[in-house]
């Protein structure tokens, strides 16, 4: 393993690489056609249903911005689409989407520029997040650092094929901004103002002079109707909670509640999202493997079966790793009960009383979200066959991963560069 230098990922909970080869520095999203996404749906079931499922391409959109306005073209609330998995921005991405009650007719009348609808079926179900079978990447790294390039990427495939810490990456915590956990983490409190403040006003140096002017002020003075004439046209989230707060002063829950609701939900499991991170470098901190098992470890199984390692089963298990029917976990914390079964228990108790935050707070979150945050396993290593082909200072990368992993870890391995690089 070898430490992360960029403060960035050590705030994120990011701080280890599996590989100790010299990364290759260099760029991605140079643009967008360099960062290819296409989804691997489950098969539709029970079709004539209705939910009109079709094929969303996109170049360069944020996926909730690009659902408003297919909804608007179509005439429609925005509440009636929905996705199994939420894509890059600064990518061509490929995905399914589900819209209740749409003819094929009509879906063929939505026309926006780099976004593409191909109605591919109907089904009894919508979409619903986590419900595809994984992402298929290809993607392409600019200006890298030409000394012995083949040669280390050849070494960080053979360990990527391995295992590398399975972290979230930084897109999941905000990509210019990265405060979703922060926000999420003000929620969970009950300290929707803070929430609010932070999501508004708290201002990253990679942002315009004007964004940080405005977002600086409204933290300093709370002044909503100020920040609205200040902030730019295009933050819509940050408008819509502002706005709130004109009409109804001091409601910064209602402020919170503008926000889309898939939005509001993902703010707070961005803090779940954090506290593995933190977690899983703990875990490295202390030394331990990430395909060894450990007594007490909990073990998740390709089939969704969990376990937990004992002295008793302890070979059995090292075994069932190595034939890759399953893999160390560690439980994420929700709304539901905690029992301790292992070091990696204790580790993620000990950082969430030092977040000063319980199941309690879940609950409570999950009744003001209206969406259920119960616990749940990552494996903390992701390993995946790259196929990778080096063009003078350039580096192609093609590789797959499950739902919930991300590329940026994979292509971190390879660039050990500043975390900036990748967005």
């Amino acid at each position: 393993m070898m430490p992360s230098p960029y403060p960035l990922e050590e705030e994120l909970g990011m701080r280890y690489y599996a590989s100790v080869t010299p990364g290759i520095g260099g760029r991605l999203r140079s643009s967008p056609e360099d960062f290819v996404v296409e989804e691997l749906p489950l098969p539709i079931r029970d079709p004539d249903g209705p939910y009109l499922i079709c094929r969303l391409t996109k170049t360069n959109w944020e996926l909730q911005r690009a659902v408003k306005e297919i909804a608007k073209q179509l005439g429609i609330s925005h509440r009636r689409i929905a996705w199994a998995g939420t894509k890059d921005k600064n990518a061509v991405t490929t995905q399914l989407i589900s819209i209740y009650d749409i003819s094929p007719e009509e879906a063929g009348r939505v026309h926006l520029k780099d976004i593409s609808l191909e109605v591919v079926g109907r089904s009894q179900h919508q979409l619903a997040l986590g419900g595809l079978a994984g992402n298929r990447f290809e993607i392409v790294i600019r200006d890298c650092i030409p000394e012995n390039l083949s040669e280390r990427v050849q070494a960080v495939t053979e360990v990527a094929s391995a295992g590398i810490p399975n972290y979230y990456g930084l897109q999941r915590f905000g990509v210019v901004r990265p405060v979703t956990h922060v926000v999420g983490e003000s929620i969970l409190k009950g300290d929707y103002e803070g929430a609010v403040v932070t999501y508004v006003g708290q201002a990253y140096p990679r942002e315009s002079e004007e964004a940080q002017r405005a977002r600086t002020h409204f933290a300093e003075t709370r002044d909503a109707r100020a920040a609205l004439a200040d902030l730019p046209i295009q933050m819509t989230y940050e408008r819509a909670m502002l706005n709130h707060i004109v009409a109804n002063p001091g409601d910064y829950a209602g402020a919170l509640r503008a926000l889309p609701p898939k939005l509001l939900s993902l703010l707070v499991s961005a803090s779940q999202s954090y506290l593995f991170n933190c977690a899983l470098s703990c875990r490295i901190d202390a030394g331990l493997s990430l395909s060894q098992p450990e007594v007490g470890d909990r073990l998740l199984f390709l089939n969704g079966r969990e376990d937990i390692v004992t002295a008793r089963n302890q070979k059995a298990a090292e075994l069932q790793i190595r034939r890759g029917r399953c893999q160390i976990a560690i439980f994420i914390p929700g709304s539901g009960p905690i029992v301790s079964h292992g070091r990696m228990d204790e580790i993620m108790q000990e950082l969430m009383q030092k977040l000063d935050v319980d199941a309690g707070d879940f609950e409570r979150a999950s009744r003001f979200v209206e969406t259920k945050f119960a616990g749940v396993l990552r494996p903390v290593a992701l390993s995946t066959d790259v196929e990778a082909d080096v063009s003078d200072a350039s580096v192609r990368l093609r590789f797959t991963l499950p739902p919930g992993h991300y590329a940026t870890t994979v292509c971190r391995e390879y660039m050990k560069a500043d975390p900036y690089m990748m967005i």
